[in-house]
């Protein structure tokens, strides 16, 4: 009978975690495999029965031509691995058939491999907006390239985030991606007390110094669309808010009002919360209460796009009679009739940097700098 070695890849604590052992990391990667440590086992023999092993490092390494050393640190990163060294172990993984076993490396790497992608929404906010697509799509491309996989968490209501919570604090990823932050959510606190690495979208409200976030320059958007609308020779220019009690929709109306000035008539302004059905009523409300306005500037595509039904079912011609500017160059943008003059935020940039940060922190531990990225002016046929 073929002799196994024994090896100790962890031991499991009272508190539920794993007091790390002495190994090296080939033999990690051939316990996280679950195989021997003998060179090229091929099968083992139970009763009368031949049972093919699974391939371990050692027969990546014969197949690849190359020291156990030189796959560990391939399976690791591929740190102080040369391009050839590379492609060979590449190719001899694919020709075992080698995988790691992550659920047992993890015991030894205190690593689940996987991050969380937390929105604090409603579930039908994720089908509704846009914008969230896009940032799942591009943190999960960034993701796979560190072999990280992403868990997407809906944290919609008190009984959502509890659960939500619970399961973060459980060890169950490495660090989570907050995304649609509301000021006072205890999402933010409570993760922050159980020490769970988080990087946000967009600045969190109250915590802008402890957690940290990349985002648009909401503001300065904000400020030139509404400078690009007086450019236009507008005069009276609305604005339809986000939610007030999320960065987006406090800062870009903060950057109207740069720009308005801070005595502007409360009339010009109406509330939304980045539904389309939101822009519709907002619209409908100002021009009950402005019949003479010329301009709106909606805090997102997506209340634009209601504005614009709102006007077209009164019979008043966009651009001609009242110019209609959106937020984000969602694809909504393009979809409207007359397509929509918007503020471009790079939202791919920012979720592969949000990734970039967070595994930064995994990694190091270490504290990082928030970062913000510039909009772009789009111009369409809305104004």
């Amino acid at each position: 009978m073929t002799e196994f070695a024994t090896i100790a890849i962890g031991t499991r604590r009272s508190d539920g975690r794993v007091s790390e052992t002495t190994r090296d990391d080939a033999a990690v990667d051939d316990a996280a495999n679950g195989a021997a440590s003998s060179p090229h086992p091929k099968s083992r023999t139970v009763g009368r029965r031949a049972i093919r092993s699974r391939p371990t490092i050692n027969d990546v390494a014969a197949v690849a031509g190359v020291s156990r050393g030189t796959v560990s640190r391939v399976l690791n990163g591929g740190h102080y691995v040369s391009p050839a060294a590379l492609a060979s172990v590449s190719r001899a993984m694919l020709q075992t058939g080698y995988v790691v076993n992550r659920s047992a490396r993890s015991l030894v790497t205190k690593r689940s491999g996987c991050v969380a992608f937390v929105l604090a929404e409603p579930q039908e906010r994720l089908f509704e907006d846009p914008n969230f697509n896009v940032l799942i799509r591009a943190a999960t491309h960034a993701l796979a390239q560190r072999d990280v996989n992403l868990t997407l968490m809906i944290a919609g209501d008190p009984e959502d985030r509890a659960r939500v919570v619970r399961y973060l604090q459980s060890d169950h990823v490495d660090g989570v991606l907050l995304v649609s932050t509301h000021s006072g959510d205890a999402v933010m606190s409570e993760l922050q007390r159980a020490g769970v690495p988080i990087v946000a979208c967009g600045k969190p409200l109250g915590y802008e110094d402890t957690i940290p976030y990349v985002a648009a320059d909401d503001r300065g958007g904000a400020r030139d669309m509404t400078r690009y609308l007086q450019g236009l020779g507008r005069r009276r220019i609305a604005t339809i808010t986000g939610p007030l009690d999320m960065p987006g929709g406090l800062e870009r109306l903060e950057g109207y009002c740069d720009v308005i000035g801070r005595k502007v008539r409360r009339e010009l302004i109406a509330n939304g919360d980045y539904s389309f059905e939101s822009g519709e009523r907002a619209m409908s409300t100002l021009l009950d209460n402005n019949p003479d306005i010329d301009a709106v500037f909606a805090a997102s595509d997506v209340m634009a796009a209601g504005a614009l039904a709102t006007l077209r079912r009164r019979g008043i011609a966009v651009p001609g009679d009242v110019a209609v500017a959106g937020f984000d160059d969602s694809r909504i943008a393009v979809t409207t009739d007359p397509q929509l003059t918007t503020m471009r935020q790079p939202l791919d940039d920012i979720a592969a940097h949000m990734v970039e940060l967070l595994l930064e922190i995994i990694d190091s531990g270490e504290d990082v700098k928030s970062s913000t990225f510039p909009t772009t002016l789009v111009k369409r046929a809305s104004a």
